[in-house]
């Protein structure tokens, strides 16, 4: 059975589209539930008539913004995160993150819908991400996500070099270890209370 879809279907067309379709799926689902109308041939027109005119929108969209693609395609975008000692990220680069970078390098707005991501990147290095503009224009750019302070980890430098000589070595410092000397006293007996 033909019918004309009035929403978009996963795995049948998008919206507006004719669509050869079992007469069952088209009875007992398609149509009851709003997303299609039996194709008749006055709707077959309007259909068509309508597919054509977004073809035409669609075309002079993508003339206007063909210079803008080939500004973004090729773009090298660096994204800074908190990572983990296994190259890990602490949290993800969304589709929203790359939207936002890519926007400030571009000079242009772009909406964060068009950035298509299967998933957040979780990891540290360079990754491929289209940005679907209009139609065909899919212009790829390449997002490079570095380490927070260049080194891996959450915590960032920990100074590892031993004590020079003359120098004790305490396991406590800071504030904890000021608390533990006004206890204790600076002989390590414990003050009067």
């Amino acid at each position: 059975m033909k019918v004309i879809l009035l929403k978009d279907v996963d795995n049948v067309g998008e919206q507006g589209s004719i669509q050869t379709v079992s007469d069952g799926f088209a009875r007992n689902f398609l149509i009851p539930q709003g997303m299609a109308a039996m194709a008749t041939p006055g709707r077959i027109k309007e259909a068509e008539q309508r597919l054509q005119a977004e073809q035409r929108r669609v075309r002079k969209e993508e003339e206007a913004s063909q210079a803008f693609a080939d500004r973004l395609d090729g773009m090298r975008v660096n994204i800074v995160a908190r990572v983990g000692e296994q190259g890990r990220l602490y949290g993800s680069i969304t589709a929203q993150d790359i939207a936002e970078v890519l926007s400030g390098q571009a000079g242009q707005e772009i909406d964060r819908r068009k950035v298509l991501l299967t998933e957040p990147i979780r990891t540290v290095g360079e990754h491929r991400v289209t940005v679907h503009l209009v139609g065909r224009l899919r212009p790829a750019v390449t997002v490079v996500v570095t380490p927070e302070g260049g080194v891996p980890g959450a915590f960032g430098d920990v100074a590892t070099t031993p004590a020079s000589e003359g120098e004790t070595s305490s396991a406590q410092s800071g504030p904890a270890a000021e608390v533990d000397d006004e206890l204790h006293g600076v002989d390590g007996q414990r003050s009067g209370a």
